[in-house]
């Protein structure tokens, strides 16, 4: 189990008594925009680093062409990754052992948090 499969499982332990069936959605909604937040920094400062060393990669739009079909694919990956066979497996492990538990707050803080530091670097010279 990685990082985002116990993000994934605390965001849906949190809101599984007040919304029971779409926890998951929930979760794995959370999960996948912040991959997406993850991804977009790192794209931009790939792009800023690359473009400090004067090397010239791919365009603009090719680049957002890039972000955007990744997007979708991480998306996608998330959802036939928490829906079936993978979520009962995470379930039944988290049951078992001591989880760490995560501040809530602070999760659901962390997508804008990596999306306005994306921000500040593509503002930035």
């Amino acid at each position: 189990m990685n990082t985002f499969d116990t993000v994934f499982y605390s965001i849906f332990t949190y809101f599984k008594p007040k919304y029971k069936q779409k926890s998951n959605s929930i979760a794995m909604a959370y999960v996948s925009i912040l991959q997406c937040a993850l991804l977009l920094l790192l794209g931009v400062l790939f792009a800023k680093f690359f473009n400090q060393m004067n090397m010239t990669t791919m365009s603009k739009e090719k680049a957002w062409t890039l972000f955007v079909l990744v997007s979708g694919f991480v998306f996608f990956k998330n959802w036939m990754q928490y829906t079936g066979k993978k979520r009962m497996m995470i379930n039944a492990k988290m049951n078992k052992k001591a989880s760490p538990k995560y501040n809530i707050w602070l999760l659901l803080l962390l997508p804008l948090g990596a999306l306005m530091l994306a921000f500040v670097l593509y503002q930035a010279a």
